[in-house]
């Protein structure tokens, strides 16, 4: 399945205007029905390709080829990084870290075995080997109850361009998320800052993670297991090897091929329950396949790095905000599933650890 691409340059050329029942007062028809597409993708498949003028290729690339220079550095140096004290919340986590659902869930091992053979994941045997560095972007709250969110990050020695690079990245994306949350607002019949709103001051974090293809690069080795994100909307640029697969709402396996200079958009956890459901934390997983076979065979051709670097986002709901279905989807059956929550208590309960009161942190 080839997923569309949205291009965001006619709504960002376009002064949007919403009354209070979110009716979208200035707007072409044309545009109306480009953020019911928008809405229509989100619910339907969970994943979302968009193209933004403000994200380069050369964007995406120079913080790929700073994070290739990272992960390339000895293990040892990369442990400076590490902040297990603060949950790796920021700086570096190592492999074998991260354990994914799928390893730990029985219930979803028993769902995922009722799948048809084609549509199954591949089950991983132990944790994640992917390495990931997260980095907080974007201002703060001033009063919070969940200042362990807001961490200051962890930058390494020896890169004088990281911060800007992070930052940079960091925006362009938030930038990119915004406009697609807006679209997807009015495509559901909501407000256009129904999302929005709810974003203002998020602890959203740049994540990208790296995988070592030199040491695991035989086909079929998990790098993150089947899972979903518990965060309101993941974005990432093109990564510079294949691998991600996703799976759509009607259960079909895809494996996403991202066109140059576009942007993958996943639906987490946090649109699940504003939406009542409407739409689904989108699940994936990353895998070597044959076709990432052939890109090393390439890279290593070219003699470029093997590390697979994704330049990912979590756009986050902000900590102190309330979670519960909006407008129209407050009235769903499946509401009650979803009962009023802060956002930091969310990510509290999905990550199992405590911050308010830890002077740990997160």
């Amino acid at each position: 399945m080839d997923i569309p691409v949205i291009d965001l340059s006619p709504y960002l050329s376009v002064a949007v205007e919403a009354n209070g029942d979110g009716d979208v007062a200035t707007m072409s028809t044309e545009l109306v029905e480009l953020c019911r597409e928008v809405s229509r993708l989100l619910r339907e498949t969970g994943a979302l390709l968009v193209k933004d003028p403000r994200c380069t290729v050369e964007d995406n690339d120079q913080f790929l080829d700073m994070m290739e220079k990272y992960f390339e550095r000895p293990k040892e140096f990369k442990l400076l990084q590490e902040r297990p004290n603060l949950h790796y919340q920021v700086g570096v986590t190592p492999e074998g870290v991260e354990v994914p659902r799928s390893l730990v869930d029985e219930e979803m091992q028993e769902k995922l075995k009722a799948m048809p053979k084609k549509s199954q994941p591949t089950l991983p045997s132990g944790p994640d080997t992917k390495w990931r560095y997260l980095w907080r972007v974007g201002p703060r709250p001033s009063n919070t109850r969940f200042q362990e969110l807001y961490l200051e990050p962890v930058i390494p020695d020896g890169f004088p361009e990281w911060k800007d690079t992070m930052d940079s990245w960091g925006y362009k994306m938030i930038s990119a998320i915004e406009v697609v949350a807006e679209m997807a607002a009015i495509g559901f019949g909501l407000p256009k800052d129904a999302f929005t709103s709810l974003m203002k001051q998020g602890p959203h974090l740049v994540a990208p993670t790296g995988s070592d293809l030199a040491r695991h690069g035989q086909e079929g080795t998990v790098f993150a297991g089947y899972h979903y994100d518990l965060n309101f909307l993941t974005i990432h640029g093109r990564s510079r090897f294949p691998g991600l697969n996703i799976w759509l709402r009607n259960g079909q396996k895809v494996e996403v091929k991202v066109p140059v200079g576009c942007l993958l958009v996943q639906t987490g956890k946090q649109i699940e329950w504003l939406t009542a459901e409407d739409c689904l934390a989108g699940m994936h997983e990353v895998v070597v396949t044959s076709r990432t076979i052939n890109e090393i065979k390439l890279a290593s051709e070219q003699n470029r790095s093997l590390w697979r670097v994704s330049s990912t986002l979590f756009a986050h709901i902000a900590s102190d905000a309330v979670l519960k279905p909006l407008g129209h989807f407050a009235e769903s059956p499946l509401a009650s599933k979803y009962p009023p929550i802060c956002g930091g208590e969310f990510v509290e309960q999905e990550l199992g650890i405590k911050f308010r009161g830890n002077k740990g942190g997160s």
